[in-house]
């Protein structure tokens, strides 16, 4: 009669016990390993482009969007800076703000402010291309800056006819610049921009 000990006897038992514990750990490592959902964003529907000229007293004009409203700039009580205006966007909460300013020999100093108040944003841009825009047939000349990254102003320019006017501009949107859920705005509004610049005249 042969004798059984104990570690004997359960050995099958523990034999099932280690496969069981090498199938789960199988199984556990063929799942699909987590993948976090993308941020999303709202859905943005925008309205056609159609545009209209001003109709304000200033010694400038342009086309703006229909779906925008011109208003004065706070700054513009001030009789020097009656010529300010602020071009609002409602839908898109953005806010197109332009100084204008009667050069007295000073087209120097004006462009040096421009081009400083574009490149503030250099901390949180992550890049600034400049783009020149020429219109000899009308006497406008300019620069219009590209601000990518989360800067608080994504668009900015500045228009003259070098001894007389110079109209700067400047958009802003009333959010928390993360350039991912603004960007849409900033491209249907880019042609807005554009269009403003290609339609000025002096007065």
């Amino acid at each position: 009669m042969k004798l059984i000990n104990a570690s004997e006897k359960n050995a099958p038992m523990q034999n099932r016990l280690f496969l069981i514990v090498i199938l789960i750990v199988l199984l556990a490592s063929c799942q699909k390993e987590y993948t976090p959902k993308p941020r999303g964003y709202f859905r943005i529907d925008f309205p056609e482009k159609s545009y209209h000229g001003l109709s304000k007293d200033l010694p400038y004009s342009f086309e703006i969007a229909d779906y925008s409203t011109p208003r004065s700039a706070p700054d513009s009580e001030n009789s020097a800076n009656s010529a300010w205006m602020t071009i609002s966007t409602p839908a898109n909460k953005a806010d197109l703000h332009l100084s204008y300013a009667h050069l007295n020999k000073d087209l120097q100093k004006h462009l040096e402010e421009s081009r400083r108040l574009a490149y503030d944003h250099t901390i949180k841009a992550d890049a600034i291309e400049e783009r020149l825009f020429i219109n000899p047939e009308q006497n406008v000349y300019g620069t219009i800056y590209y601000i990518e990254g989360n800067a608080a102003s994504p668009i900015q320019f500045f228009l003259t006819d070098s001894t007389e006017h110079f109209l700067r501009g400047a958009l802003y949107i009333r959010e928390v610049p993360n350039i991912d859920s603004i960007r849409p705005v900033i491209d249907f509004l880019k042609p807005d921009i554009i269009h403003l610049v290609e339609t000025t005249r002096w007065n």
